[in-house]
């Protein structure tokens, strides 16, 4: 504890020049104004919410040992405020003794506000402050007045910013940690609800771990809130900086991450008929495609000779399975399984009667060469007859050659369509000074 008294200077002269009364009555009026100062500081470290917080908490890590030596600081300033308060009390008490005040109260009262004539005890600073504030214990000290403020402000300083930054984070943290807590929970009930669990959906272990991580989160917060401040570059005011928000801005991602999941499973369960029946008919027009192909085949290889026809694959009975597989999911309210089976499905679905189609054409592509050779060798028939050159022998002849291979089964394309080349020459050489005559109009 500190107590108060008097150090005359050296050969019991005061520290400098003798102050006046009008000086001493000033400087007495500046150390009551700043002492009010202190004290309303004080009051206000000693009732902010964060200090009465601290108090009560079950503190851990870093923070507990700061608390420690702040607890230490805040006991040690209000002792070095008793000591100030003390003199301060006592060049008082010499002022009021008279108006005007004689040599030797004047001495006094310079001592007072210029000497280090403040004395506390060791015992103060041997549980007080750290010594690198304080220095090593010893049995006493002596102060000036100007000392012991510069003392107080570097204890006060030291011990508002643990106290506020521990406030800060416990005002910012806790509270988002709760609210996305509560969040967390309806999103839980509403996974449960189309079968996102853990162990059997992705997003369903993601909730869990998020869980784990907000519960773990809001323990370490609030028994070692400084863990979680980051402090401001260069700044030296209390409290600058800001809390930590890493940790729970990834756990924030990751549930809106899950939210998303969940909302495309319930999208699922709102579509899951409309989109089975739509995969159903793409399937069932692959499948009538594939069986209008291979009916095809049969007709190409009957009809047409000397041609390669590529072979027409089965029914698509791999996703029909599949297909068999999502209406079960879709009875048993298994949102989370039929949600990536439907995206597959319909995938691979518009893949498969893409191929059946590729299948037709391909054959089908000897009917249309010949159904092509058919219509051009009518089409320059039809353009002799224009010319009134229907009746040539020549052209008759290897018309009739022509339609003979092309009407005929099985029918050689090869050979079909020299014959149509055939006609076609014939017919330009025969209708060639006709063109001339007319000015080359047909």
């Amino acid at each position: 504890m500190g107590v108060a008294g008097s150090s005359p200077g050296s050969a019991g002269s005061p520290p400098g020049p003798v102050l006046d009364r009008d000086q001493v009555d000033r400087a007495l009026a500046r150390l009551g104004a700043e002492h009010e100062a202190i004290e309303t500081s004080l009051l206000a470290l000693q009732d902010h919410a964060g200090r009465r917080l601290l108090e009560g908490a079950e503190l851990t890590g870093v923070t507990k040992d700061r608390w420690a030596s702040a607890e230490q600081s805040i006991t040690l300033l209000w002792t070095y405020f008793d000591a100030y308060s003390a003199a301060l009390r006592g060049a008082r008490e010499v002022r009021a003794r008279r108006r005007w005040p004689s040599r030797e109260d004047l001495v006094e009262l310079t001592d007072v506000v210029r000497g280090r004539g403040v004395t506390v005890s060791g015992g103060a600073h041997a549980h007080g402050a750290p010594s690198s504030i304080t220095g090593p214990a010893k049995l006493s000290e002596h102060f000036s007045l100007a000392e012991l403020v510069s003392r107080m402000n570097e204890l006060y300083a030291s011990s508002l910013d643990m106290v506020v930054t521990a406030d800060a984070v416990w005002s910012a943290l806790p509270a988002r940690i709760d609210l996305l807590a509560a969040e967390l929970h309806r999103t839980r009930s509403l996974a449960h609800s189309v079968g996102v669990r853990p162990g059997e959906h992705p997003a369903g272990d993601d909730l869990e771990a998020i869980t784990q991580e907000l519960a773990t989160l809001r323990a370490q917060v609030v028994s070692d809130p400084l863990a979680f401040w980051r402090s401001a570059p260069g700044s030296s005011a209390p409290g600058g900086g800001r809390p930590d928000t890493d940790r729970y801005d990834r756990a924030a991602r990751a549930l809106e991450d899950v939210r998303r999941e969940i909302d495309a499973v319930l999208t699922v369960r709102q579509d899951a008929e409309q989109r089975l029946l739509k995969l159903r008919d793409v399937l069932s027009r692959a499948d009538r495609t594939l069986t209008e192909a291979r009916s095809a085949r049969g007709e190409v290889l009957a009809k047409i000779a000397a041609s390669e026809v590529p072979a027409v694959s089965g029914p698509p009975t791999a996703l029909q399975e599949l297909l068999a597989t999502a209406g079960d999911y879709r009875r048993r309210s298994q949102w989370h399984r039929l949600s990536p089976l439907l995206d597959s499905l319909e995938r691979d679905a518009e893949d498969e009667l893409l191929r059946a189609r590729e299948s037709l054409t391909a054959v089908t592509a000897p009917l249309a060469v010949r159904a092509e050779l058919r219509g051009r060798l009518d089409a320059y028939k039809a353009k002799v007859a224009r010319h009134g050159m229907a009746e040539d022998p020549q052209l008759i002849e290897r018309y009739d050659a022509a339609r003979r291979m092309l009407w005929s089964a099985p029918c050689d394309l090869r050979v079909a369509e020299q014959a149509v080349l055939r006609y076609q020459q014939t017919a330009r050489e025969i209708l060639a000074p006709n063109d001339r005559t007319n000015g080359g109009n047909p």
